[in-house]
């Protein structure tokens, strides 16, 4: 069966929104985390507000190696309107998130990927169909914004990886549950 993965930027303080304006650094280490993360998924979950902005920024992005990876790779948004901007490879799940989820988790294929979608997150965290989370925590207190992990129900994580950049940002690894 196929894992849904989580990848998120927070500052210490647990701050998922707005990532640009605490991440200050992107050393060499990073972008070879990002590039693993990447590499294993051929899928892709969006929620409504990461989709509108994505869609605008991405498709003439030359940030390597994620433009090409997310440009390229099959994108399902989470949206009850249709989104503000088309783009390649995108179809809007129609129906319940969970179910649908779950189906594509018993399709053949790679991990599933989720990248931002704070509210995204949350809500597959609340119905146990995140397998995995792979956090890039900055060392920083940002101390506003949403938080990834104000919603849920407390949960168990194993830590598989944990390695500290040049830069001081945590490259942590966990899988869900047990």
């Amino acid at each position: 069966m196929r894992k849904v993965v989580a990848y998120e930027l927070l500052s210490l303080d647990g701050v998922a929104e707005q990532p640009d304006e605490f991440f200050t650094d992107f050393d060499d280490l990073m972008e070879e985390n990002l590039a693993r993360v990447i590499s294993s998924q051929d899928t892709v979950l969006l929620g409504h507000r990461t989709y509108d902005d994505w869609a605008e920024f991405w498709p003439t992005s030359d940030i390597e190696p994620f433009a090409s990876f997310i440009n390229g790779v099959e994108k399902f948004v989470v949206a009850s309107t249709t989104p503000r901007q088309t783009w390649s490879n995108t179809t809007v799940i129609d129906g319940d998130l969970s179910e649908f989820v779950t189906k594509l988790k018993r399709q053949s294929g790679n991990d599933i990927g989720v990248h931002g979608s704070i509210k995204l997150i949350q809500s597959l965290f609340e119905v146990g169909l995140v397998d995995e989370l792979r956090l890039v925590i900055a060392p920083a207190l940002h101390m506003h914004g949403r938080k990834l992990f104000d919603k849920g129900l407390p949960t168990r994580l194993t830590l598989t990886r944990q390695v500290e950049s040049p830069a001081g940002y945590l490259l942590l690894d966990f899988r869900v549950g047990g």
